[in-house]
């Protein structure tokens, strides 16, 4: 079995890492450390290599489920769980708040607050920000998983997250896994009615953002409802 032993100590990444710091090594000797051990004819950088090629990309590699990526050749249960743990720490430091209050009082702190968790899905998910009179972060809750449309996000449902927990303000977030946040014309009815809905019981929808992906065709990643003059 060929293991990452077999590479020149100083080329080892685990001894480039405490030498040069983290940031020195690519995404492939990252994903090394993890897979520690090869199979025959590939150690564990060739391996962290190969599944790159195939994935594209780490972000896209992040997204997959643990059944998935438990499929990937030289992956058995104990590697595929310590790459899915690495992904999962690695979006909840992302979204982690600290000791300060977080306040979300423009789509781009907004953006900053869940963003990266948010693209780091494979699967589309609708949440609610609980948000105090400061516009400080009280809660994040999932509503439910799937598309946002009219069968299953009623306006009832999203507020009664709201009331239970007497946020005084909130922000819908939904992300589109293909990459492009521009509104669906079901995005636009949802939010028409939840806002009208939210004036009826006392509440501020403080914004609606729809998350997408980076783009070099786009100047932001994602789409907000109150910047576009929509609430």
């Amino acid at each position: 079995m060929s293991r990452i032993h077999d590479i020149p100590e100083n080329d080892r990444p685990r001894e480039r890492l405490l030498r040069l710091g983290p940031q020195a090594l690519s995404d492939a000797e990252l994903l090394a450390l993890f897979i520690n051990t090869g199979t025959k004819g590939e150690n564990a950088l060739q391996i962290g290599q190969r599944i790159l090629r195939d994935y594209k990309s780490l972000r896209d590699l992040s997204r997959l489920e643990p059944a998935v990526l438990g499929k990937i050749k030289a992956l058995g249960p104990a590697k595929t769980a310590k790459l899915a743990a690495a992904f999962e720490l690695g979006r909840r430091a992302a979204q982690e708040p600290s000791h300060a209050e977080i306040i979300l009082d423009r789509p781009q702190r907004i953006y900053d607050y869940i963003g990266s968790e948010m693209q780091a899905l494979g699967h589309e998910s609708v949440r609610v920000i609980l948000l105090n009179t400061k516009l400080a972060v009280m809660r994040c809750e999932e509503a439910f998983k799937g598309s946002l449309n009219e069968c299953v996000a009623h306006p009832r449902d999203l507020l009664r997250k709201v009331l239970i927990h007497n946020a005084y303000a909130f922000v819908l977030i939904h992300n589109h896994p293909s990459g492009d946040p521009t509104p669906s014309d079901a995005d636009r009815r949802i939010t028409r009615r939840l806002r009208e809905a939210s004036e009826a019981t006392g509440l501020i929808l403080q914004d609606h953002l729809i998350i997408g992906t980076p783009s070099e065709s786009r100047i932001l990643p994602y789409f907000s409802f109150k910047e576009h003059g929509l609430l």
